[in-house]
């Protein structure tokens, strides 16, 4: 089978399916991308030129679909260049997110699309106005319905859109929702595994080192920001530092802006929200190495003793998954992005989260009480198994792309 992948950072989430069709073998597989240093033997990478952004004359609203429809059309001139070598996939299967995907039904007419959809943008009832010490300049609103044009465009296309969580699925309107195949999305559990060892070994991240005596909190997001509430996080740690001379804080992260409201000119949310409580923490205490590699990332889970998952009501990262089944005691934001994946009590404990009082009597709470600790473990790993399982996954992309081309 000839299969064409298409994400701008690749693999993106098509690593494990990727992996998997080079190892069965048999199978053709080209993968459109902008440049990067990645790589996976058996897979022949074909990069596109980065489309250059909006003019500033662009009407903010419609900068997004602007950049959509630029990539759309540089993906479109470089697929033509693949048609023009003899080379027409039995399917195309990629992220609707940016637009990539919009011109190949032109490239190739008739070929199933196979399209990933993340998040329908709305005004209320979601992220928008979630938190009020953030809240949306109704001026903006425009510009937010205006990100759906990508999300309309790429639902009138042939072939199946799909999407990884029911609350995922929940944002899109009615008519939507009906086009929509949920095909859920697991982990590899034999890399995100409980290590019983983890906690007899001193783990080193970058220059700091966490002793067999500490007690160890992890915090972890793509970009330490309110959207997955840094504030809440860091706003809590005066009182943790202060009940354990012995816990220590790992906060993973980049100092960017990934989603949401921009820090103070000339700083980053980090050292914004330090100035609000640098003199109440020991610096030595809390460690922020930015982002790690995975191997750092993964021995970090596996020694954490309590692990905090913070975010609006938007899309579930992937650090939430492979927490679980690293067997982590989670401790996580009460909103129904999160709850389709953690149950109060039953495989880690919920809050508000933005609500740093309750947010550090739960962190210890978690600490000081093994028995629930323990519970708690066995209960993450146990649901990972049940439920995020990447065979499964795989097993359901398998079949979803026999469905569509009719080949297995």
């Amino acid at each position: 089978m000839k299969l064409l992948f298409v994400h701008q950072n690749f693999p993106g989430q098509f690593l494990h399916i990727v992996r998997h069709l080079v190892a069965i073998g048999g199978h053709d597989i080209v993968f459109l991308t902008e440049p990067n240093g990645n790589d996976i033997p058996g897979v022949r990478k074909v990069p596109y030129p980065k489309p250059r952004p909006a003019t500033a004359e662009t009407h903010a609203a419609a900068r997004e679909l602007d950049g959509a429809v630029r990539r759309a059309e540089i993906v479109a001139h470089t697929a033509m260049a693949l048609k023009g070598l003899g080379f027409t996939p039995d399917i195309i299967i990629g992220h609707h997110g940016w637009g990539e995907m919009l011109n190949l039904c032109d490239v190739w007419p008739g070929v199933p699309i196979l399209g990933y959809m993340e998040f329908y943008y709305k005004i209320d009832d979601s992220d928008v106005g979630f938190d009020p010490e953030f809240p949306n300049d109704p001026s903006d609103f425009p510009r937010i319905r205006a990100k759906n044009a990508i999300n309309h465009l790429a639902l009138n296309l042939d072939g199946i859109p799909v999407t990884p969580t029911n609350w995922q699925l929940s944002t899109y309107p009615d008519w939507a929702r009906k086009r929509i195949e949920l095909l859920w999305e697991g982990v590899d559990l034999d890399l995100c595994t409980p290590n019983a060892k983890a906690r007899q070994r001193v783990l080193k991240i970058g220059d700091a080192s966490i002793g067999r005596g500490d007690r160890l909190v992890t915090y972890v997001s793509r970009d330490l920001e309110p959207y997955r509430g840094v504030h809440t996080m860091m706003r809590a740690l005066p009182s943790l530092l202060k009940a354990h001379k012995n816990l220590k804080v790992v906060m993973v992260g980049g100092e960017g802006v990934s989603y949401g409201a921009h820090p103070p000119k000339g700083e980053t949310w980090r050292s914004a929200f330090m100035r609000e409580i640098g003199d109440r923490i020991d610096p030595e205490r809390v460690i922020f190495p930015g982002r790690v590699s995975y191997d750092t990332y993964l021995a970090m889970l596996q020694r954490s003793d309590a692990h905090v998952y913070l975010t609006y009501p938007f899309v579930a990262s992937w650090s939430l998954r492979e927490a679980l089944a690293c067997g982590c005691a989670v401790v996580a934001s009460d909103v129904e992005s999160v709850t389709e994946f953690v149950t109060h009590d039953q495989n880690g404990l919920l809050v508000n989260g933005l609500d740093p009082g309750q947010l550090a009597d739960t962190v210890l709470r978690l600490i000081e009480d093994s028995k629930l600790n323990r519970r708690l473990r066995t209960a993450a790993r146990r649901y990972a198994e049940q439920h995020l399982d990447m065979n499964d996954t795989i097993a359901a992309m398998m079949a979803t792309i026999g469905e569509l081309t009719g080949k297995k």
